[in-house]
């Protein structure tokens, strides 16, 4: 089993407990600055700004696809100069995504990204600069094959995928590439090999998909939050299937453990997203910012809303922070 611990020494939440739990009141105490499982105690008060001014700002992190970026996946101009006065104020700016790295740097050069960032929905640190690793949590073979038992017997015609190898690998089982296009993976569709499910379980992965041809990932998601959930976290980005991750893993495990490496608060932190891969993280940060295109979940999860991804809504809000 493989896990990721929150530096302030408490087991994170994962997204299927978070969504099943945003409902239900707080119960105890709860340290300042953990992670808990219950979804409603992360939003904890004594960590937020005081004003609408906001206590000092020294990280942004943002999701990309639904919040950063425009309806056509571009970063505006806009949003660039944002991103860029944002650092020349000594701001640190994190890209906390589903993507793995290859489909990072599709977009990094038009963004700016040269530091930290954090992929597979908190599952890999890297610096996109020098290579350095910060962390990798991996999904182990037995849970992968249990999961695939298990749901496989509930829903026939499943197809997986497993993203290995910091990021780089993906082995897909034999009939994957045909129902997948470009931008799920930012891979081409006839490189993603086609191999035996047996094959695609064999060796741990950092992030292992599910999807159907014809079942919609909501549905997939709904049925694999009725098995066991130990040894894995499984959440929805609005790809057209379901990301697995090792036990613990969320954008907020993954951006707690950078906050921990660059000695920055989580009070410190303003983050950006749209999706139900974001509701940890918007909860964890100082400052959580939906944007008005988001999910229910991702809304309710938030401090605040900001102007849709198609309204340079994360411009908007970094203009305000760099106004006070």
């Amino acid at each position: 089993m493989s896990t990721v611990a929150d530096p302030a020494g408490t087991a994170p939440s994962g997204s299927l407990s978070a969504l099943r739990q945003a409902q239900e009141p707080a119960e105890g105490a709860r340290t300042p600055g953990s992670l808990s499982k219950d979804a409603e105690g992360d939003r904890d008060e004594t960590a937020r700004p005081t004003s609408s001014a906001g206590s000092p700002i020294r990280l942004i992190a943002t999701d990309l696809d639904g919040t950063l970026l425009d309806p056509a996946g571009r970063v505006s101009a806009r949003t660039r100069a944002a991103l860029d006065a944002a650092r020349a104020a000594g701001i640190v700016v994190v890209p906390v995504t589903a993507r793995q790295p290859i489909g990072l740097r599709a977009i990094a050069a038009e963004a700016g990204f040269e530091g930290w960032a954090l992929c597979g929905n908190g599952a890999y640190g890297i610096h996109l600069d020098t290579h350095e690793p910060l962390f990798a949590s991996e999904i182990a073979v037995p849970v992968q094959q249990r999961i695939a038992h298990e749901l496989g017997a509930r829903i026939e015609g499943l197809l997986f995928a497993s993203v290995r190898e910091a990021g780089e690998v993906f082995v897909a089982q034999a009939g994957y590439a045909e129902v997948a296009t470009h931008s799920d993976h930012k891979r081409d569709p006839a490189s993603m090999g086609a191999v035996p499910l047996a094959e695609v379980l064999a060796a741990p992965s950092l992030k292992l998909v599910i999807r159907h041809a014809t079942i919609a990932p909501a549905e997939i998601f709904d049925v694999l939050g009725a098995l066991d959930q130990s040894g894995f976290e499984a959440t929805l980005s609005g790809a057209p299937f379901v990301e697995v991750m090792a036990e613990g893993v969320t954008k907020a495990t993954g951006l707690a453990q950078l906050c921990d490496r660059l000695g920055i608060d989580r009070s410190e932190v303003l983050a950006f997203g749209d999706a139900l891969n974001d509701v940890e993280m918007l909860r964890w940060a100082g400052r959580g910012v939906a944007m008005a295109n988001a999910e229910p979940e991702a809304l309710a999860a938030a401090d605040e809303v900001a102007p849709s991804n198609s309204e340079d809504g994360v411009a908007v809000r970094i203009e305000r922070v760099l106004a006070v």
